[in-house]
């Protein structure tokens, strides 16, 4: 056998055993979904408003980082501050560990060391803390399963549980309540 016929059959070999790997790692792209996970953006140190159907601001935030949800159009949020706007006038500020917000930005789900605090100026101070909190901004609206301390000039409330409407400032704590009354402390 001559060289030149040994090179060629060695090259063939080569060239097909090349485009069997190919053909196989193709298929296997296919099985197990696309390759790029990529978050189409990705925002730094950044203040935001979104607004709701109606052209009205729904809630603004700050955070450090914003990113798409790769695949999706939520939000995913490192250590947001949000501000939620009472009808009323003023921002309910809340903030949290993390953030998730749905792509029709009509839920914020909160979690981590929750704090949400009443607009200045409200009749009656109120701060709640809990670990898991979910904002429904166009409704003005909070729910939480999660233990919930709600504290006022006065009082103390702790529950498991919760619902609120930010516009009127309720509370409504669901189980598990136990409620102190303290008249002379200032909170």
């Amino acid at each position: 056998m001559n060289w030149r016929l040994g090179l060629t059959l060695l090259l063939l070999t080569g060239a097909l055993v090349s485009g069997w790997s190919a053909w196989r790692q193709k298929d296997r792209l296919t099985v197990d979904g696309p390759a790029d996970t990529r978050t189409d953006y990705l925002l730094r140190d950044f203040d935001l408003v979104a607004l709701d159907s109606d052209g009205r601001e729904a809630f603004a935030v700050q955070a450090p980082q914003l990113q798409q949800t790769p695949g999706a159009r939520t939000l995913e949020l490192v250590t947001p501050v949000f501000n939620i706007p009472a009808e009323s006038g003023g921002h309910w500020q809340v903030r949290s560990k993390t953030g998730w917000v749905s792509d029709d930005n009509e839920l914020v789900r909160l979690r981590g060391e929750v704090t949400a605090t009443s607009p200045d100026g409200a009749p009656r101070p109120t701060t709640m803390r809990t670990e898991a909190l979910d904002v429904f901004p166009q409704r003005n609206q909070a729910a939480s399963d999660a233990l919930v301390d709600v504290v006022q000039p006065g009082s103390t409330m702790q529950g498991t549980g919760m619902r609120a409407d930010l516009e009127s400032g309720r509370i409504e704590l669901l189980s598990q309540v136990k409620f102190r009354n303290e008249p002379n402390s200032r909170r």
